[in-house]
C-alpha cells in the first residue's frame, strides 16, 4: 500500500519511545521506505541500532554524522519525506519547532521539510495542559502541522489523565490517511451504509441477517483515505468502524432509514451495502406476537425500502449504488433492481459462490451498470472497495 512512499519518523525523549520500533516495522510491512530521526535524550529510551535493523536505513542523530551517505543529510531526507510523523512528540521538541529552533538532526530535517508534518504529544498531564505547551501546539496548526490527541489512561509517572501517546495502529492510521492514496474523492460527501439491522420481536429476541458489514467498512475506509468526507451508517457489526469516517450507529430498519434520508439531500454519492431485515414484527395493544401450544407466531409487515427512497428522491449529479444478494439468476435479478430502484450500478454477488457473500474477507462481485455487466475476480473486500469506487467515478 505504501511502495514508493517515504516517512520520516521523529523519535524525542518520552518513555512512549518503546512503541515506535512497532510503528517502523508496521510501515516496513506495507513496503514503505522509513528514515528514523533520534534527539540525544530519546536515546536513554530505545537503542538507535533497534530502528536500523528494522528499517534498513541510518538511524541518524548527529546532524554532522561524518558516517552517512549523503554531505548533507538533513536536506537530503527532507527531499525524500512524502511525510513526517514527529512520535513521541516532547514539550522540549514541540517548543523548538513551534519558535524554529533547529539544533539537532530532527529539528534541523523539520525545518526543511515540505511535506505534511503530523506531531503526536507524549507527556506528564499537567505539562501537556501548561498553557504554554497548549500555545505551541496551536502555533504548529496555524503552520499546517497535523496534532494527534493524546490518549487517556494511566501516564509514566501513574497519574492517571491525558498526555498518553496512542497506539502504534493509530498513529499508522495516521500516516495511511495522508499518503496511502491520491485524494481524488477530495470534497466529495459520501454515505455508506453497513452491517445488520435488528427488529425486535420482544425485550430478548429479533430478527436479523448474517451481514458482518466488512464489506460497507471497505468502502467507507477507502473513500476516506481518498480524500472524501464520509458518514457510515451502521447497524450491528463484527468490525469496528474505520478511524476518521463519521459513524452512526443504529439498530432497526426504520432508524437506519432515517439516518439515511435526514443526511442523502446532501451526499453526492450514497452506496448501500447495509443488509436490512426485510420484515419487522406488528407490535399493537391486541398483541400481535401471541403463542400457542408452545409455538410463537408472530404478523410481520415489511421494512421501508430505503434504496427505492433513495432512487425516487435522486439529486441532480448523485449517484446511489445497491447491493444485491442473490441464490439464482444473478444478473437477471440485480438488472432488474438497477432499473426499479433507479440505481446508478448494482454490486451483486451470489451467495453459492465460493468466497463471496456474508462474513468473509473475499468477495466476488459483479458490477451491473446501464452499460452492462463486469464480473471481477475474487479480491479482498478492501481490493473490491477501491474498485468499486474507481467505477462510480467514471460514471
Amino acid at each position: 500500500m505504501l511502495k514508493g512512499k517515504t516517512v520520516v519518523l521523529g523519535v524525542t525523549g518520552s518513555i512512549a519511545a518503546y512503541k515506535i520500533p512497532n510503528l517502523a516495522r508496521m510501515l516496513k510491512k506495507l513496503h514503505c521506505n522509513v528514515h528514523v530521526l533520534m534527539t540525544q535524550n530519546s536515546t536513554q529510551f530505545i537503542n538507535p541500532i533497534t530502528f536500523e535493523s528494522l528499517t534498513g536505513t541510518k538511524c541518524l542523530i548527529d546532524t554532522f554524522d561524518r558516517n552517512f551517505e549523503f554531505s548533507v543529510e538533513h536536506v537530503s531526507i527532507a527531499k525524500q519525506a512524502d511525510l513526517v510523523m514527529i512520535a513521541p512528540a516532547s514539550a522540549n521538541v514541540i517548543g523548538k519547532i513551534a519558535y524554529g529552533i533547529a539544533d539537532d538532526m530532527l529539528t534541523t530535517t523539520v525545518m526543511a521539510c515540505p511535506c505534511k508534518k503530523i506531531i503526536s504529544p507524549a507527556m506528564n498531564h499537567n505539562m501537556y495542559h501548561n498553557p504554554i505547551v497548549q500555545d505551541n501546539l496551536e502555533k504548529l496548526k496555524r503552520f499546517g502541522y497535523e496534532i494527534v490527541t493524546p490518549a487517556t489512561g494511566m501516564l509514566a509517572n501513574g497519574d492517571m489523565g491525558d498526555g498518553r501517546m496512542p497506539e502504534e495502529s493509530l498513529l499508522l492510521e495516521y500516516i495511511l490517511k495522508e499518503i496511502a492514496f491520491e485524494k481524488d474523492l477530495q470534497g466529495k460527501k459520501i454515505l455508506v451504509t453497513a452491517g445488520a439491522t435488528r427488529e425486535a420481536i420482544d425485550p430478548v429476541r429479533f430478527i436479523t441477517n448474517h451481514s458482518s458489514g466488512k464489506m460497507g467498512c471497505a468502502i467507507a475506509k477507502n473513500a476516506m483515505l481518498r480524500g472524501a468526507e464520509v458518514t457510515l451508517v451502521h447497524g450491528n457489526m463484527d468490525v469496528k468502524a474505520p478511524t476518521f469516517v463519521k459513524a452512526v450507529p443504529v439498530k432497526s430498519a426504520e432508524d437506519m432509514f432515517n439516518a439515511v434520508t435526514s443526511i442523502s439531500d446532501t451526499q453526492d454519492i450514497i452506496i448501500k451495502a447495509a443488509a436490512v431485515a426485510d420484515y419487522t414484527p406488528v407490535t399493537t395493544a391486541d398483541n400481535k406476537i401471541k403463542k400457542k401450544d408452545g409455538d410463537m407466531k408472530i404478523e410481520l409487515k415489511r421494512t421501508k425500502d430505503i434504496l427505492k427512497y433513495l432512487g425516487e428522491n435522486k439529486k441532480d449529479g448523485q449517484k446511489i449504488c445497491g447491493f444485491s444478494m442473490e441464490t439464482e439468476n444473478l444478473i437477471e435479478n440485480s438488472s432488474k433492481k438497477l432499473i426499479s430502484k433507479n440505481c446508478d450500478m448494482i454490486c451483486a454477488n451470489s451467495l453459492k459462490t465460493k468466497g463471496a457473500g456474508f462474513g468473509t474477507d473475499t468477495n466476488i462481485i459483479t458490477l451491473i451498470t446501464k452499460d452492462g455487466a463486469t464480473e471481477l475476480p475474487i479480491m479482498t473486500k478492501d481490493e473490491a472497495a477501491k474498485v468499486i469506487l474507481d467505477k462510480i467515478k467514471e460514471l
